[in-house]
């Protein structure tokens, strides 16, 4: 199991790094915004601790989708002047802060759902409007094995961790930006800051195949067993993703 969840996202990255040379930095955003980790880690953590643990970690997670798309507004915002060390700070004391909030305040699974559905509204509004048309992904090999890297020991330390503390934060940590602050940084730093705004914003967007995923397992998880649920989830994530795709940020 370990083998597994430390290799889904390297080699998630290096998909998501092609896409972005081939289609741009919307889609592979939109792409990095699929459960790609918390799924994974909701579903051994589900093994491991039972179903009930499961459903609040999920449900954690739908709460997280605040704490995402807040690392994503506060990134950007600064890295328009200032450089990927300082954004990536704020970034993730952003997340931070909102992940504390949705820990202390949207406990239920409705409460859950209706902060990451009003994050989800107002997202496009927290974003900058498109503005220079973003460079092109140059990516060399020694770079993606740096991002592969980084994002192995990212998730090694995030998983860990999740396994130390309760179910609603380990939902949460469940969705810390692994993917969202390799890619931020590396396209920051390679493309220029109109690529990665692009890419954050996509992420944004792609974030109700997120809220579905875990909503569907919120609900589903003690109702169908764990194989129908997150076989349904998964079924029902890629249909809002695919749905989604024309809206890209």
């Amino acid at each position: 199991m370990l083998v597994l969840k430390l290799s889904l996202v390297p080699g998630f990255l290096l998909l998501i790094s092609l896409a972005s040379k081939r289609w741009g930095p919307g889609v592979a955003g939109w792409l990095s915004s699929l459960p790609v980790i918390a799924g994974p880690v909701v579903f051994f953590l589900t093994l491991t601790h039972g179903v009930a643990f499961g459903t609040a970690a999920a449900n954690g997670s739908m709460a997280a989708v605040f704490a995402s798309v807040s690392f994503g507004a506060v990134y950007v915002f600064i890295a328009r002047r200032r450089a990927w060390p300082l954004a990536l700070a704020g970034g993730l004391l952003a997340w931070t802060l909102a992940a504390a909030i949705s820990a202390t305040l949207f406990t239920s699974a409705s409460g859950s759902l209706l902060i990451a559905l009003l994050t989800l509204l107002i997202a496009p509004r927290v974003f900058p409007a498109k503005g220079e048309k973003p460079g092109a992904s140059v990516i060399s090999m020694p770079d993606m094995a740096v991002r592969m890297l980084a994002g192995f020991l990212l998730v090694l330390c995030v998983t860990s961790a999740a396994d130390l503390v309760g179910p609603r934060w380990s939902g949460l940590l469940a969705v810390f930006p692994v993917l969202a602050s390799v890619l931020a940084v590396f396209s920051h730093r390679h493309q220029g800051y109109a690529f990665c705004a692009a890419l954050l914003r996509g992420l944004a967007t792609g974030l109700y195949a997120f809220v579905a995923f875990f909503l569907v397992l919120s609900a589903g998880l003690a109702r169908l067993g764990v194989a129908m649920a997150f076989g349904l989830a998964v079924l029902t994530a890629l249909v809002v993703h695919a749905a989604g795709r024309r809206h890209l940020l």
